[in-house]
């Protein structure tokens, strides 16, 4: 065995928002010897092909859409060039590169040691981390976290599968696709597909059944289904896909079936993306060594406290395989932190998985937090809940002709006597933003009187949350 080169109170795998958050809450403010073993960029995921590079290009797409409706408000605006994507490409890069180093930087503050390389358990007190030099450290801690986050898939029975790209992918794109496909049926190939289509990609998008975004409630998913085809995407129901031939250095074919084209169809492409799911980054970490229980599909099983099934060990974020978002990773990383070093006062610190509100940023935006329409009724029942939904054109779109106005849908979801909130579900136009402060309502128990008793704020779309009837 090799000799102990490092000692630590908290040894953090994996520097992504969860893993960050929790080394620095370790650290920083509770005093822990915490180091941070990351082989990839500092923040994950979601800074460097997640949420962060996601935002930035959803606003480009958004100001293209703004552009193109601006004519209604009187405006004659004449573009004297192409959107340059590669010039907007290489900022969002520099942007993401301000961030790595900012974290960088925040970790040496809260006295975080950060070492850049593999992490491999070799015991449950001890890992072995390959450095980019090829040296190895070998770090014995009184506590591990496993924060190691996912990656996207690519399917493996498809021939040629390989020569589309992943999520990862299309931030790496320098020029936008003149055609497009996009695989899956998920928040993130809607996202994608939303931005594309705006920037200016003839854009495809294949599903497996008839709608999309199918943990979603049912309004939702009919809603920003039609929209997406009124928009002009080109949306490919109960498909499937056989292979992919490459025609070029930029082209391919996709060979497929789905609802219009049962025997088989195909389209030639120069970007196909898999959006068809993300697995655990764990393939090298050796679990076993530790003796770390796995579920089916990888995920390192965690109870409601962030515990393995190994003292002393950790898990949470995406390799949990719980709810897989960003802000749910980093409040748990924090508590996790409390409850190991914070004192008693923390001993029972946890996350409260119930009731965390999420967002597509589609177009438009999608926003929901609790139960769909089904999930209360096999919960209450369908006597004891009742429902309130509206659908209208928000006033930005008065002006414009009819087949450019885009809906706006909201459902909220009632039960017992009380009238309780027990779901609350929106699409249009600022949902993002507006669904932070309705989550906080619903996160209090809030009860339909107590919307109603607020009083609007007018004119707005979010008031005919606090008026439905």
């Amino acid at each position: 065995m090799a000799p102990i080169s490092k000692e630590c109170d908290f040894l953090v795998i994996g520097a992504g928002s969860g893993g960050i958050a929790c080394a620095r809450r370790a650290g920083g403010q509770w005093g822990a010897k915490t180091i941070v073993v990351e082989s990839n960029r500092l923040g994950g995921t979601c800074v460097n092909v997640g949420c962060v590079p996601k935002k930035v290009t959803w606003n480009a797409a958004a100001i293209a859409e703004t552009l193109h409706e601006a004519a209604a408000y009187g405006f004659n605006i004449k573009e004297t060039g192409p959107f340059d994507f590669k010039t907007f490409k290489h900022k969002r890069d520099d942007y993401i590169r301000r961030l790595n180093g900012i974290y960088e930087r925040n970790l040496a503050k809260d006295h975080v040691e950060y070492l850049h390389g593999r992490a491999h358990l070799l015991s449950k007190n001890e890992v072995e981390v390959v450095l980019d030099n090829g040296s190895k450290e070998t770090v014995r801690a009184k506590n591990i976290l496993i924060a190691t986050g996912g990656h996207p898939n690519i399917p493996s029975h498809i021939p040629g599968a390989e020569l589309g790209i992943t999520s990862d992918g299309f931030f790496d794109l320098e020029t936008l696709p003149k055609r497009v496909a996009l695989v899956g049926a998920g928040y993130i190939a809607v996202e994608m597909a939303g931005m594309f289509h705006h920037l200016g990609s003839e854009t495809h998008l294949f599903i497996r059944h008839e709608t999309f975004l199918r943990n979603f409630d049912p309004m939702i998913q009919e809603t920003i289904v039609k929209e997406y085809e009124r928009q002009g995407i080109h949306i490919h129901r109960n498909s499937t896909q056989s292979k992919v031939v490459k025609k070029d250095d930029k082209w391919m074919t996709l060979h497929y079936t789905d609802k219009s084209s049962p025997n088989g169809n195909t389209i030639d492409l120069d970007c196909l993306l898999w959006a068809i799911g993300r697995s655990p980054e764990v393939e090298d970490l050796c679990l076993n060594k530790a003796g770390i229980k796995q579920d089916q599909r990888g995920h390192v099983i965690a109870d409601d406290y962030q515990n393995t099934n190994v003292e002393n060990i950790y898990s949470l974020g995406d390799v949990a395989g719980k709810i897989e978002l960003t802000p749910v990773a980093i409040a748990a990383g924090r508590l996790l932190a409390n409850r190991l070093f914070g004192g008693p006062q923390y001993k029972d610190a946890k996350l409260d998985y119930t009731n965390i509100p999420s967002v597509v940023f589609a177009h438009p935006e999608v926003g929901s937090i609790g139960m769909t329409e089904q999930e209360a009724v096999e919960k209450y029942g369908e006597k004891n809940l009742k429902i309130y939904k509206t659908d209208f054109t928000a006033m930005y779109y008065a002006i414009m002709p009819p087949e450019a106005k885009a809906p706006t849908a909201y459902k909220v979801i009632c039960a017992g006597e009380e009238e309780k909130v027990v779901g609350l579900h929106i699409l249009g136009s600022g949902s993002a933003e507006m669904l932070q402060g309705f989550g906080v309502a619903v996160k209090m128990g809030a009860r339909k009187r107590d919307f109603d008793s607020c009083v609007a704020i007018h004119p707005t779309s979010a008031e005919e949350l606090v008026t439905l009837k």
